[in-house]
């Protein structure tokens, strides 16, 4: 067992090298069904569950310094090619998505507790509750909501589970789609030509850059690691607003701010900021997924099976709906990981389909973690009606 912060992030390190070396030499149709990114978040989430990473102070100390660092840099870097004019123009058809997304999450919720009331606890209502919260928002609008409902917390406890295990899965399975957008785009009759569109332009504003080497990296890097301690300095410092807006949401949006600022400048034609931004994604999946622990499944199954019916529930709803609206899988999956993952997973996913769409993925967690609370009280007024 490492019990060690240094020892955790070397060797978390490591592995995701071997991935991407794997990744890269193998290739084949493996991989393009099963990403890279995929494997690393298994291969974490199962050394965290077989017991290779403790829950030391030293480890956890390490996975909470290294990604708050490396998120916001992240983001930044990426941001560094995007285009607002394009992403405003997404406007109405993402936000009905996000919206689909959240009802069809309180319409799980309502289904499944309907379904399996029988098998469960007394007071679980306000526990899904609060929940559907956060599978609507984010962790502080589950807090509230406990605070609201006064949750107990045995039964609160296995909401954390379902947080935990369910939220994981679902995070893993949205990252093994991306590969499969192609396809899904086709059978839905998405119209893409937005996302092709900006696709082509990245790749030709790629191509265009010079080759890149020792200085540009070293630049980016101290650029972008800079840029996050300053964003999570200031952001501390701001006041929080609500649910919605904390100390972590002020960093996103400053690191977010300052990479699209940037993007106008000389600084966003300069080579090398992608490969960097590539470099943090997969140490940042790692680590999310070093804590993601599966052995939590066994601890309380009824309610880990009703997370699934949930997320089932709320995935068959979004796939009628993209047949029928003709919508893409980007559009669909982002939606549903702004609502259930929130602001630090939303435009991971979106850099995973295109880079240039992060600021959408941004956005919309962040309406979701304002409206989060206000979903989970709608969530509760339901669910105490049976």
């Amino acid at each position: 067992m490492i019990q060690d912060g240094v020892m955790f992030v070397c060797f978390l390190l490591a592995f995701t090298a071997v991935i991407a070396v794997a990744e890269k030499k193998i290739g084949g149709k493996f991989f393009k069904y099963v990403p890279g990114i995929v494997l690393i978040y298994i291969g974490a989430a199962l050394m965290k569950t077989f017991g290779v990473f403790s829950d030391s102070e030293s480890v956890e100390s390490a996975y909470t310094t290294i990604r708050g660092l490396l998120l916001p840099a992240m983001l930044m870097l990426m941001l560094l090619q995007c285009d607002m004019r394009k992403i405003i123009r997404l406007g109405p058809k993402m936000l009905l998505t996000f919206f689909a997304a959240s009802f069809s999450i309180i319409g799980g919720f309502t289904l499944t507790y309907v379904l399996m009331n029988g098998f469960y606890a007394e007071g679980t209502w306000k526990a899904f509750s609060a929940l559907s919260a956060s599978w609507t928002g984010g962790s502080a609008n589950m807090v509230i909501l406990q605070g609201i409902l006064d949750v107990p917390e045995n039964i609160f406890g296995y909401a954390l589970i379902m947080d935990t295990v369910n939220y994981s899965i679902w995070v893993m399975f949205l990252f093994w789609l991306v590969p499969l957008a192609g396809k899904f785009n086709i059978w839905t009759k998405a119209d893409t030509s937005y996302i092709d569109q900006m696709t082509s332009e990245l790749e030709a504003g790629e191509t265009a850059k010079t080759e890149f080497g020792f200085v540009e990296l070293i630049g980016f890097l101290a650029l972008a690691l800079i840029i996050s301690v300053g964003a999570t300095k200031i952001g501390e410092r701001l006041p929080v607003l609500g649910a919605a807006v904390n100390g972590t949401t002020w960093t996103i949006i400053i690191a977010s701010t300052v990479g699209l600022i940037l993007a106008v400048t000389k600084v966003g034609r300069i080579a090398g900021s992608m490969e960097i931004s590539k470099v943090m994604l997969y140490i940042v999946i790692g680590l999310i997924a070093s804590h993601a622990d599966f052995s939590q499944l066994f601890q309380a199954p009824v309610y880990i099976i009703s997370g699934f019916m949930i997320l089932f529930f709320h995935g068959l709803i979004m796939v009628i709906l993209a047949k029928i609206f003709k919508l893409d899988l980007f559009t669909m999956g982002v939606a549903s990981l702004a609502n259930i993952g929130g602001v630090a997973s939303a435009p991971i996913l979106a850099g995973a389909f295109n880079r240039a769409l992060i600021p959408v993925g941004i956005l919309m967690a962040v309406l979701g973690s304002l409206l989060g609370t206000y979903f989970g009280i709608l969530t509760s007024y339901i669910l105490s009606s049976f």
